[in-house]
């Protein structure tokens, strides 16, 4: 009898191990988890956005609120200003306020003064609306990204970082084209009020999958405060000092003058406290780590890229081309969508081909395409621009995502926030560079080649005669008198002369874009493979 109930009590244990249910596997991500991660990418994808989509409809702002174009540019500075500055603070802000709090309370705010923008009464008020903008958006951006390290294992991670890239560099190349047909079809307020819905739905997400913990004010008592301050204003000036440097002619400007001295002192400040306190607010070490330190400088490039194509191209078809918002967007429309079909395909060919070797290819692509944009003529439109776009496309998601991968690879989650907060900023930092760079190739190189080409036209030429004398004839057949008809020939043969020398500026401009990424090449040699995640 007792061995009977010996089987017995054996047989009901296999009975119960039987029907136990799984444990998940090390690499499963629950359906709330991926709702999360989904959020929290849309608001980086809003916010990135916000950065470029406002760049075509800056004509019809400025006219709007009666500012010139001097004043204009504030708008965007605003923003960026902000954002930069607060991007290294979010690692440790979400510690102090908990992801939760610290996410819907921004994405509030964001979503708030995205409208203030579309109420704006003057500039002045666009321009504070603006920084507050960048200020809670500036969040948004590495938040995903750290979402994404803390709560993906290794093995999906590569999926999560697909899906962050689209907002790196889809958001920036579709900017434009949003913006553009807002503007065109509806009117530029409505560039704004785009944020509304995805704001909700972003909020919705964050309420539903992120789990509320408790905040660590204690945290602001023992906080890196001497270093944060130093950090707000050294990149503060050095933002402004970038974003304005061209248009104030540089050192010509004691502003200038006087913001880069600040910014050389706050940041040699910020530096030494941050390497040389126990517990600094980002961890600045990382960049000791090898292969973050080497995507970094890529990343840096991938900057220039990204945000330099977007600044020089519009400008050319602006000024070259006369064309309006829409149609600009209609052009940079074919570097972004290509993007949507080719991102979701990168994790897989990550774990087929060396991601070193992906990342090679991706610079060659993005590269290429800025050599095939750098033989601009006066004719090049929309038809011809759109194959170099398309291969731009082609090699941005092949770098962004395995660069985000073997720059994080092995990285803590504790680190995760100052991971984000660093390698984001360099990112932006190289587009800020980079534009306040092309920004004054492009004035710099108009004008030498506008000498030169002046050296071979002169008035007692035959052949610059010849032309004149065309000239007069085309416009005295529409009724000037050939004193008039004179003037506007040399006029006419003047603008032709600035035309020619702007497109030649323009091609320089791209070389320096597709130089700048293949430099950056070299640090993919020195790259070490990251040890493959489980599959």
């Amino acid at each position: 009898m007792n061995r009977s109930r010996h089987d017995a009590i054996a047989n009901s244990h296999g009975k119960d191990r039987a029907i136990a249910p799984p444990s998940p596997a090390p690499d499963h991500v629950s359906f709330k988890t991926w709702i999360g991660v989904l959020g929290s990418i849309l608001g980086a994808f809003m916010a990135v956005l916000d950065i470029q989509i406002t760049n075509a409809s800056l004509q019809d702002i400025q006219a709007a609120l009666g500012a010139t174009l001097e004043e204009g540019s504030w708008i965007s500075t605003a923003y960026l200003v902000a954002e930069i500055v607060v991007i290294p603070l979010t690692g440790w802000l979400s510690q102090v306020f908990s992801v939760r709090r610290y996410l819907l309370v921004n994405a509030g705010l964001f979503t708030f003064f995205s409208v203030c923008c579309a109420w704006s009464w003057n500039l002045s008020s666009m321009i504070g609306f603006r920084a507050l903008q960048g200020f809670t958006g500036g969040v948004l951006i590495p938040m995903a990204f750290t979402f994404i390290l803390r709560n993906l294992p290794p093995a999906k991670q590569p999926i999560g970082l697909a899906m962050f890239a689209i907002t790196a560099t889809f958001a920036p190349s579709i900017g434009p084209t949003m913006g553009g047909w807002l503007t065109e079809n509806f009117g530029w307020e409505y560039i704004f009020y785009l944020n509304v819905i995805p704001g909700l739905l972003l909020i919705s997400a964050v309420w539903y999958a992120i789990d509320a913990k408790p905040m660590q004010l204690g945290l602001l008592k023992q906080g890196d405060w001497g270093g944060i301050i130093a950090m707000a204003i050294g990149l503060g000036s050095l933002q402004i000092v970038l974003e304005e440097g061209s248009r104030q002619d540089w050192f010509e400007s004691s502003l200038i003058v006087k913001l880069a001295a600040i910014a050389i002192i706050f940041l040699a400040i910020f530096f030494w406290i941050e390497f040389t306190r126990r517990q600094p607010f980002i961890e600045l070490r990382l960049l000791g780590r090898r292969n973050f330190s080497l995507a970094s400088v890529v990343n840096v490039a991938l900057g220039i890229g990204l945000y330099g194509s977007v600044y020089i191209l519009p400008l050319y078809l602006t000024q070259i081309q006369r064309y309006n918002a829409l149609q600009i967007g209609e052009v940079i429309m074919w570097a972004g969508i290509p993007q949507l079909f080719l991102v979701p395909l990168v994790p897989k060919l990550m774990q087929r081909v060396d991601i070193r070797l992906i990342i090679a290819v991706g610079i060659s692509l993005f590269s290429i395409s800025c050599f095939m944009n750098s033989s601009l003529t006066h004719l090049t439109g929309y038809d011809q621009l759109r194959w170099s776009q398309i291969v731009r496309a082609m090699g941005q998601p092949l770098i962004m995502v395995p660069l985000s991968s073997i720059a994080t690879a092995g990285i803590p989650p504790a680190l995760a926030g100052s991971a984000s907060g660093l390698f984001n900023m360099m990112r932006n930092l190289g587009g800020s560079f980079g534009i306040a760079i092309l920004a004054t190739l492009l004035k710099t190189r108009e004008q030498f080649h506008s000498n030169r080409i002046g050296e071979h036209i002169s008035l007692y030429s035959s052949d610059t005669q010849q032309r004149i004398d065309q000239l007069m004839q085309l416009f005295a057949s529409r009724g000037a008198d050939w004193v008039t008809a004179k003037q506007q020939a040399i006029a006419t043969l003047d603008s032709i002369v600035r035309r020619e020398a702007y497109v030649m500026a323009f091609n320089d401009c791209f070389h320096f874009i597709a130089i700048a990424l293949l430099v950056s090449g070299i640090a993919v040699l020195f790259f070490q493979k990251p040890k493959a995640a489980a599959r």
